[in-house]
């Protein structure tokens, strides 16, 4: 392998295109929020499938990134990058001339394989390209900002494009900067492949998507509490597929992924730490989206603007936090950046009603500043924990949590929100054809709204209101105790002292 003193100046052109990548790819996981409201009005979307077109996204790129992982260490990274990005183009152009909720869906789940193709390949690549320890820690705390910003700018870029252009111009944006990327992409970038691999378990992989994706399918019914037979028969295969496979990796001579660096706590807490602090994120990006536009009335790109504390918190923590990791360890880094995600949620548990936009500023502050400093700590040490040609399943640990935990994060506690805020839909001014829709979400109860007249309208709307912020306060004071609780034990499992090193 080249090393990285022979890039010269060129490593950091490099790190700029994968982050220009990595930047659409996270964006994508949060750009339709505050689209919400027009898509429903276009495409006459209900509850579920809005849902599924903000989350099916996450779903499936966390579903493939372990294959895709192990695809990259083995044909190349290069190859694997700039070819999933491409297909992220194509993908976006689906998606943006979708007439129906199913095309958009299937656009998405398009850009879920393509961004699946990418996000490993841009953190291995990053492993490749830094031999240097210092110096990989600074490229990966640059690379969790983009990915972070990425992820809480896109509320904003989505609101100003819905605003403007429609819809459909999210979804325009990310063409040109394909385009550009993957010219620049193929002149700069080395390519990089496992010397040694063998050929691809593709039974594994196989049971890694299908473990994945039926667990998360099972986790989303179960939380809206309308699990079927079918439902827990799919939750039932999820984890049989997740154990099959580990138990295929225990004992295969060159695995996907090698399940035994989970007996390394640092390791196991890095991926834990990635998926609370994405579940909150992404959860937070989904609710706040919607309270400020159908509770509050902002316009798209208004809403968007509100949600900026967030996404400059998160750029100033993540790029501290290399700093911090050597002054303080990685274990109070960690701890630190957990507890600011608890602390964001019991802000917003103990808020009164109706909860202020500066509450919500500052519960943004707390999310921002969790997140960069969690995922910045825990990408650091999940790189620095593989070998260098085994680097692409560090990626896919680190992309899968990332991913799933913001599927998780909207699919768990958006349907949580969801019941709790039907609960408190009672005694409604509506005709009995359209109590359920009234019932069912907030948008729903916006559309019916403007169908009624003075002063079934504004009473409705006051309902709507009112529901939204409890069962916000209830969803809030619940996921503080979850994810404290899971942060005291996620911390514990670092040993003290210790400190990111360069592999072996």
């Amino acid at each position: 392998m080249v090393e990285a003193r022979e890039y010269g100046a060129m490593r950091w052109v490099m790190l700029g295109v994968l982050c220009a990548s990595l930047l659409l790819v996270a964006m994508d996981a949060t750009i339709l929020n505050v689209a919400l409201p027009s898509l429903i009005d276009d495409l006459q979307v209900g509850a579920l499938e809005q849902l599924w077109i903000i989350d099916i996204y996450g779903l499936v790129l966390g579903g493939l990134l372990i294959t895709t992982g192990a695809v990259g260490d083995r044909i190349g990274r290069k190859l694997l990058f700039l070819s999933g990005f491409v297909l992220f183009g194509i993908a976006s152009v689906i998606a943006a001339t979708a007439g129906s909720a199913a095309q958009l869906i299937g656009g998405r789940v398009l850009l879920g394989i393509g961004g699946a193709m990418v996000m490993p390949s841009t953190l291995s690549l990053i492993r490749n390209i830094f031999t240097d320890v210092r110096e990989r820690t600074m490229a990966i705390g640059i690379w969790a900002a983009v990915a972070g910003v990425g992820a809480t700018v896109g509320p904003i870029i989505g609101g100003f494009l819905v605003e403007h252009f429609g819809w459909a111009s999210a979804f325009w944006l990310n063409v040109p900067v394909v385009l550009v990327t993957v010219l620049v992409g193929l002149w700069v970038l080395p390519e990089y492949r496992a010397p040694q691999a063998g050929g691809l378990d593709w039974f594994a992989a196989v049971l890694s998507i299908a473990g994945v994706i039926c667990l998360a399918w099972g986790v989303k019914h179960l939380a809206k509490g309308e699990a079927s037979e079918v439902d827990w028969t799919i939750l039932l295969v999820g984890i049989v597929a997740m154990a099959w496979f580990v138990r295929r990796q225990l004992t295969a001579t060159d695995p996907l992924l090698d399940v035994r660096l989970f007996r390394n706590g640092a390791f196991t807490a890095a991926a834990v730490a990635t998926l609370l602090a994405m579940m909150a994120i992404g959860a937070s990006m989904f609710l706040i989206s919607l309270w400020l536009q159908y509770v509050h009335g902002y316009s798209p790109s208004q809403a968007g603007i509100r949600m900026l504390p967030a996404a400059l918190t998160l750029l100033t923590a993540s790029l501290l936090t290399p700093f911090l990791m050597e002054k303080l360890g990685v274990r109070t880094v960690l701890g630190v950046g957990l507890g600011a995600v608890a602390l964001g949620f019991a802000l917003l548990a103990v808020s009164p009603e109706p909860t202020a936009y500066p509450v919500i500023a500052l519960v943004l502050v707390s999310f921002g500043l969790g997140d960069g400093m969690a995922v910045t700590a825990a990408a650091a040490v999940l790189v620095g924990a593989v070998p260098a040609d085994r680097a692409g399943q560090a990626g896919a640990v680190e992309e899968t949590n990332y991913e799933v935990g913001v599927g998780f994060g909207v699919a768990l506690l958006g349907s949580l929100h969801a019941r709790m805020f039907s609960q408190h839909m009672t005694n409604l001014p509506v005709p009995p054809e359209r109590l359920d829709q009234a019932a069912g979400s907030v948008g729903g109860a916006a559309e019916v709204a403007d169908d009624l007249p003075e002063p079934a309208r504004t009473e409705l709307l006051h309902a709507a209101e009112h529901a939204f912020d409890a069962a916000l306060t209830t969803t809030a004071a619940l996921s503080a105790v979850v994810i404290a609780v899971v942060a005291v034990g996620t911390v514990l499992l670092v040993p003290r002292g210790f400190r990111v090193t360069g592999g072996h």
